[in-house]
């Protein structure tokens, strides 16, 4: 990324330093639930603006580099403003026709975690066969563990081994990291009160249960569980979640999507 780029971007010190003691006190607790496990903490910035990103990513203290967004292009045009080494993750709904553009625009796209068809996942893997010099991008199939039809994601059992076995057989240039879920509101809400949380124990028992019927392709490597938010990720820990994606805690409040724009001046890449 050249100085320029990121030059441009104006950071206000009284809302870099919010940003950096919110990250920590979340860290902090990230660290304690954790309890010695390594545990990867997202910064949920959608809807949020570049300056904040690079607030936290420069800053000497926290240095953090794993970014998720949940719009196709409000990513693409934040990666083209900041660093080329800062990690992103797509974490919201993706349309398959977006797929192919995310993965061949954004180089350093470190994980797509909302991949929830065969087609959805070919169209990742075409995109980043374009760039022959990097690794397999990773990818979490997102489950649908709270049967709600308002949720994304594959319908535990057969449908999601259907597409672990796609991704496995099929797209050489993606790497089957995990697991994901979003989960209930309300079953949420009881992990903050601190019971167990119904969509982490099936998301849990589908990662044993795939782990063991992909034994002969995965060999001992273990698959990661991303769950947890910014209202329950303490439990999700606990439970055994290997990426939470936290947002409000950190970020604070979110505009609405149609007051929002990444560039304020000039609009590019309409869809």
């Amino acid at each position: 990324m050249s100085t320029q780029s990121t030059t441009s971007i104006q950071i206000d010190s009284m809302r870099a330093k919010d940003l950096v003691g919110a990250l920590q006190a979340v860290s902090q607790r990230v660290i304690k639930s954790a309890n010695g496990r390594n545990v990867r903490l997202v910064a949920v910035s959608k809807l949020k603006p570049a300056s904040d990103i690079l607030a936290l990513y420069q800053d000497p203290e926290v240095r953090q580099m794993h970014f998720g967004e949940n719009y196709a292009q409000e990513l693409m045009e934040k990666a083209e403003m900041l660093p080329k080494d800062v990690k992103w993750h797509f974490i919201g709904g993706l349309q398959s026709n977006k797929c192919k553009p995310l993965a061949s625009t954004i180089p350093n796209l470190f994980c797509v975690s909302s991949i929830d068809s065969p087609k959805k996942a070919t169209q990742l893997h075409l995109g980043r066969t374009t760039h022959t010099n990097l690794p397999p991008l990773n990818i979490h199939i997102q489950v649908n563990t709270s049967g709600e039809s308002s949720k994304s994601g594959t319908t535990p059992g057969a449908e999601t081994s259907e597409l672990a076995k796609h991704i496995l057989a099929n797209c050489p240039s993606l790497h089957l990291l995990g697991l994901m879920t979003i989960g209930a509101i309300a079953r949420s809400k009881e992990t903050a009160a601190g019971n167990e949380n119904e969509d982490f124990v099936l998301l849990k028992r589908e990662r044993e249960r795939l782990e063991e019927e992909l034994r002969s392709e995965l060999g001992d490597r273990r698959l990661e569980l991303s769950m947890g938010m910014s209202e329950d990720f303490e439990g999700a820990i606990k439970m055994g979640s290997d990426e939470v994606r936290v947002g409000s805690t950190i970020f604070g409040v979110r505009p609405k999507k149609e007051d929002f724009k990444v560039k304020k001046e000039v609009e590019f890449g309409k869809s």
